[in-house]
């Protein structure tokens, strides 16, 4: 098995989980006592969370660009960035290494196209909700027509990821304002709901939807598996 390069840290509750699934995923495919061969690079999230307020993104790319580096010096085969806000700066780590670079969005959207979805509501960030790197992706590649809450359930859509969820808090009223916000992108037509932001994992089941759940956590881990494994 190859060896999986993570930055994580963006939050380290998220990383966990994708920890987790790795090895759970690698265990499931491979049997036994194997787990998933992985570095992970912590990054300190204040710094992280500040630039995304400030909207610097260059110093964004530079951070990712870095921690990209030290992974791939550190033997990583393959990179995943384990947080979908960042992929904003996906250019700059895959210009900073020679290993290949696993785009969050590129197994979510095989895994909608294989089940026949063609309109998707998106949950996440408001960078990732509103800017286009994310949505123009999905279009772009794999044809899906990807519909955002309104600005108010956007608001607290993220409120709620980094005031409580970023802090491992995981709260029943957090719960049921998601699943307004679901009922909301299904009236307005979504087949489905990506949950795009990695922590959102930690608040929604596929139990708690009114739509099909695709959780990005999940599918990048799993995909990031299959390719270190190699078949």
């Amino acid at each position: 098995m190859k060896t999986i390069g993570v930055i994580g840290g963006m939050s380290w509750e998220s990383s966990s989980e994708y920890y987790r699934l790795l090895n759970r995923h690698a265990k499931t495919r491979l049997g036994g006592h194997h787990n998933a061969r992985s570095l992970l690079l912590t990054v300190d999230f204040a710094s992280i969370e500040a630039n995304q307020r400030a909207g610097d993104w260059q110093a964004l790319g530079e951070q990712m660009a870095d921690a990209a580096r030290q992974l791939e010096r550190g033997g990583a085969d393959l990179v995943i960035l384990a947080t979908n806000t960042m992929h904003r700066v996906y250019e700059s780590i895959e210009q900073a290494i020679t290993v290949p670079f696993l785009h969050i969005a590129d197994p979510t959207g095989a895994a909608l196209r294989a089940a026949g979805v063609e309109r998707v509501g998106l949950l996440g960030t408001r960078y990732t909700m509103e800017q286009t790197f994310y949505t123009g992706r999905l279009r772009e590649r794999y044809g899906l027509d990807t519909l955002v809450p309104d600005d108010d359930d956007r608001a607290d859509v993220h409120r709620i990821i980094y005031d409580e969820l970023c802090h491992g808090n995981v709260e029943d009223a957090s719960r049921k304002v998601y699943q307004r916000v679901i009922e909301h992108l299904a009236a307005r037509g979504a087949q489905a709901v990506i949950l795009g932001c990695t922590e959102i994992t930690l608040l929604i089941k596929p139990e708690d939807s009114v739509l099909p759940v695709f959780d990005t956590t999940a599918l990048h881990a799993q995909a990031a598996v299959e390719w270190a494994i190699g078949e």
